[in-house]
């Protein structure tokens, strides 16, 4: 096809919009035709790259040489790329027949910010941008090695979202690589616009409760993680990279783990584990023992539990689901408030409903506290995505409690176990309780 009969093409492409601007440079026998998008090209970029030299060059020749060694320059393998560059911010510049594509992207979201969610107390506080090649720069300017290799893949019928696969091709996981690079291959969705949206095409198992895949928005973690030997795999446009392979205990690990000296660390960790229990256990226990075996109480404790739930005209099981409600509302609202208003409307939120509740004798004294216990454990679980999946279990546990008593949640806990065992992250299996492997000349990492 000709570059006249390609020319016609992408304008017919454009030809019910006004998007598309074209420009022509005549001068001193001197000729050439710009084809771009106005509100993504960086016009003084245009004006200071293109234009101004088109008016300074001898020739044609010259001018062709010269976009040629710009670093923006990019080649034009086919109609269909050039009209998705155009889209993408490249200016299309026709001399001669022939076609060159120029990079001059308007960047609005190129901002490093800090973190807002895997917020630490020591260490970087950097977090990712919206951008794609702000990300990569960050990931570069930690990773000084040159075997980190990127792919780029292109996905999303309609908006053409672009997906960066990130790793170190001496320390990845190959069978990981495989299968991710397979199961973006045979991705076919319309569209695609978040990383966790990416996720959960990715992941076969639709209605596992577990993630499995870390998402993270900070750069050191990814850098450890890819020394690890994981991949990470960024969306244009999104602040929160895919880490792979992931196992249950990455989603119980924080960046400031590697910064503490060990006992602090172990102690950290161990606290963080004991929450996890008791967000999971502590209410079916409450409602195993009150209602099925309140023997295992010493005589006093009993004593005092029973007499707190003097008036309460519900059973235990009743009582825990009412007071988990409210609390999950209280979460939720939390989330979608305003940031201002957020902290003060579920404090006093929860002071009123606690005081109100025990007051009407709708629940008793000790289920406030073991709410509270619930809640505050929840919020130590340091990864979101495991934090949603717990409040998700402890709820099952809690009605098979409520049905078969501590048998029942025993036997649930083991199903759990048994649960984590069967589920692997893109081959790698879930439980899995070493995450790394120290090679003689390189250092690998967990995070």
């Amino acid at each position: 096809m000709s570059s006249e009969e390609i020319l016609l093409w992408i304008r017919k492409q454009f030809e019910n919009t006004t998007e598309l601007t074209q420009k022509t440079l005549d001068y001193d026998n001197k000729y050439a035709l710009l084809f771009y998008v106005k509100s993504l090209i960086d016009q003084e970029l245009l004006q200071k790259l293109i234009i101004k030299p088109f008016f300074e060059m001898a020739n044609e020749n010259q001018f062709k040489a010269y976009l040629i060694a710009l670093p923006q320059f990019q080649k034009a393998e086919s109609k269909e790329q050039a009209v998705l560059e155009v889209t993408n911010g490249h200016t299309l510049i026709v001399i001669q027949h022939d076609l060159y594509l120029i990079d001059l992207q308007l960047a609005t979201n190129n901002q490093v910010s800090t973190t807002s969610v895997e917020t630490t107390i020591h260490g970087s506080n950097i977090a990712l941008s919206e951008n794609l090649m702000t990300n990569i720069n960050l990931i570069r300017s930690y990773y000084h090695q040159a075997s980190l290799s990127i792919e780029y893949f292109t996905k999303g019928e309609v908006n053409q979202q672009k997906i960066a696969i990130i790793y170190d091709k001496e320390h990845v996981n190959k069978k990981a690589l495989e299968i991710i690079k397979q199961k973006l291959q045979q991705l076919d969705q319309q569209v695609i616009s978040a990383s966790t949206e990416l996720n959960n095409y990715l992941n076969d198992k639709r209605f596992s409760l577990f993630p499995q895949m870390l998402m993270t928005e900070r750069p050191d973690r990814i850098v450890y993680n890819i020394a690890g030997g994981k991949i990470a795999l960024i969306l244009d446009g999104n602040a929160q990279s895919l880490i792979a392979p992931a196992v249950f205990f990455d989603f119980m690990t924080t960046m400031e783990d590697n910064y503490h000296t060990l006992f602090i660390s172990l102690f950290v960790r161990i606290l963080r584990y004991a929450g996890l229990f008791v967000s999971i256990l502590l209410p079916g226990l409450y409602v195993g023992i009150t209602s099925f075996a309140p023997e295992v109480f010493r005589t006093e404790l009993a004593l005092t539990v029973a007499g707190s739930r003097i008036g309460v005209p519900f059973s235990s099981f009743v009582e825990v689901l009412f007071m988990l409600f409210f609390m999950e509302l209280l979460l939720e609202a939390s989330i979608r408030l305003p940031k201002v208003v957020s902290a003060t409307a579920t404090t006093v939120g929860g002071l009123i409903l606690g005081t109100a509740v025990t007051e009407a004798a709708l629940a008793s004294n000790i289920m406030v506290i073991i709410v509270s216990a619930v809640a505050i454990s929840t919020f130590v679980i340091p990864v979101n995505e495991l934090a949603f999946t717990i409040r998700i279990v402890r709820l099952i546990l809690l009605l098979i409690t409520s049905v078969f008593g501590l048998a029942g949640l025993t036997l649930g806990l083991y199903g759990l176990i048994m649960y984590l065992v069967y589920l692997d992250s893109f081959g790698e299996p879930y439980l899995r309780l070493f995450n790394y492997q120290k090679a003689k000349k390189s250092s690998e990492g967990q995070a």
